[in-house]
């Protein structure tokens, strides 16, 4: 399906964007909170890297980037850029034992940077590079599901080689297994997953459990003092999963459903306010008494509240990921790759996981978790199990279009 493309940026994707920065997951910062997988912070640097036109933007041809000279052979190292506190470290802070590791078994030096803030930014960083058919510097990088889209749709990630992930392509759960903007993951694996859940104040709601969007919109118990969110692809995926529609194959007169039963709930006073990360504090203190999360914040939020509970509603729910990709020119795929399966291997993974408390995208890798701490294991936040893996959805791509037009709908539900 069409991307966006640098320089098409409609004023309404722009205004989603600052809602990001201002309130919604751009505005979080990691560990401390649930992660950016929205549309990233915007900088004015940032901004300018989206709507800037002077780099026409280079097009895929046959599925692939062109083909690329592979050093891995003689240079035994790799760059890798990710986002900060996304990787293990050794209690002093000193090392990072899964990459030290990988280092010793396979004498592959890796340079690891912490140079991603939000996607937005760094898409600027790299794009000119990219779009001039110029090695990056970097041969993996890890970028929330969007930017991947629209990367692989311009043909500026290299098609990964099979053969190279034997462990990958076994372990990848199958929640992650085949997004529609990447079939089959012939370009990206998923880094961790991120979750849309419904949470709850169990004395807000005098140990009533809620567990639908329904249930948030309809029981009068609840009125006004529920919570969905700023985020489009979150509160409109999960209105039309209670709705029974499926979020990877909807139509606009599902998409104008779901707007209008969101509506009545504005109109009715239900909903109290849609917020981006500041709802935690509001639900810590039970002024809103359930609302739409994100599982990274309940994790936290359950650690200093035990009052905090959440629930996977019987319909489903949103999920999106960050994914490791390997830039077109990239100088050592073949190294990215030994690196990109080191990490689906099970103790490898589960070290990961057991650090970082994000889903882990790895089948099976639950009981060497659980070797580490039994309660991470235990914790379908962190290893969804069979039953919550079934209700995982992901919201479909969108073209310019449709998305200019969705997102002026949901600015006017939401007063944005």
């Amino acid at each position: 399906m069409e991307q966006f493309e640098p320089g098409s940026l409609s004023a309404p994707q722009l205004a989603a964007m600052r809602r990001s920065l201002t309130s919604g997951r751009g505005a979080l910062t990691r560990r401390s909170l649930l992660r950016a997988s929205g549309l990233g912070a915007l900088t004015l640097g940032g901004l300018s890297s989206l709507t800037a036109c002077g780099i026409p933007p280079a097009k895929r041809e046959g599925g692939q980037a062109a083909a690329s000279d592979d050093h891995s052979d003689r240079e035994k190292e790799l760059v890798f850029s990710n986002w900060t506190e996304y990787m293990d470290t050794s209690e002093d802070e000193k090392s990072r034992p899964t990459l030290e590791e990988f280092t010793k078994r396979t004498g592959i030096e890796v340079k690891y940077t912490e140079d991603i803030n939000d996607n937005v930014e760094f898409f600027g960083k790299i794009r000119p590079q990219l779009a001039a058919g110029q090695d990056t510097g970097r041969d993996l990088i890890v970028v929330t599901d969007w930017l991947a889209a629209r990367i692989i749709r311009l043909g500026w990630a290299q098609r990964l080689d099979a053969s190279h992930l034997p462990h990958a392509y076994a372990n990848l759960s199958p929640q992650f297994r085949s997004p529609d903007w990447d079939p089959g993951r012939a370009y990206s694996y998923p880094w961790t997953g991120i979750s849309t859940v419904i949470a709850y104040n169990e004395k807000a709601t005098e140990g009533r459990k809620v567990d639908s969007v329904t249930q948030l919109l309809d029981d009068p118990t609840l009125k006004g003092r529920v919570g969905f969110l700023t985020e489009m692809r979150d509160t409109v995926g999960m209105t039309l999963l209670d709705q029974g529609k499926d979020p990877a194959n909807f139509t606009t007169a599902d998409y104008d459903g779901a707007i209008g039963r969101l509506q009545k709930g504005v109109d009715t006073k239900q909903i109290r306010r849609f917020t981006g990360n500041d709802y935690t504090a509001d639900l810590d203190k039970g002024d809103i008494a359930a609302c739409l999360a994100w599982a990274g914040d309940v994790i936290q939020l359950q650690a200093g509240n035990p009052d905090i509970k959440y629930a996977i509603p019987a319909a489903g729910y949103i999920t999106s990921s960050d994914n490791l990709l390997v830039p077109a020119k990239a100088r050592h795929k073949a190294n990215a790759e030994k690196l990109i399966d080191y990490y689906y291997e099970l103790p490898v993974a589960a070290q990961l996981a057991a650090f970082i408390s994000y889903v882990c995208p790895v089948e099976g890798v639950g009981d060497e978790l659980a070797k580490i701490d039994p309660a991470l294991a235990q914790n379908t936040l962190i290893v969804p199990d069979k039953a919550m893996t079934a209700k995982s959805h992901a919201f479909r791509s969108l073209g310019s279009e449709e998305e200019t037009a969705y997102e002026e709908k949901f600015a006017k539900l939401i007063g944005a």
